[in-house]
């Protein structure tokens, strides 16, 4: 039984006997893979981080360098003890007194 020598690199792009050219015909045949796979797509569609309710919102902060590097001296996880931080001042801050409109 006689070999065929094979190439290398392949010609990317370019048919043969494994993946044929497809045809007018086969896009014709060709459906939407939701109707083919309805099961895969869903699946697909579920991937990545689930939604989260209250999601973080994305600023750009500008802080003294003493701040960043004493969170920084601690480890991994200095953006979100920053925001730890944070949260605590927000936390114990009285709110403000609401001034009376006047009609």
């Amino acid at each position: 039984m006689a070999r065929r020598k094979k190439t290398w690199p392949p010609e990317y792009g370019v048919p043969d006997e494994e993946s044929p050219e497809l045809t007018a015909e086969d896009f014709a045949r060709a459906r939407p893979i939701i109707e083919v796979f309805p099961d895969i797509v869903e699946a697909a569609e579920r991937l990545g981080r689930p939604k989260i309710e209250n999601p973080k919102e994305h600023v750009s902060l500008r802080l003294d360098p003493v701040i960043i590097r004493a969170f920084k001296e601690d480890g991994p996880g200095w953006q979100g003890r920053i925001n730890d931080a944070l949260l605590k001042v927000v936390k114990r801050r009285k709110p403000a007194k609401r001034k009376r409109s006047s009609r």
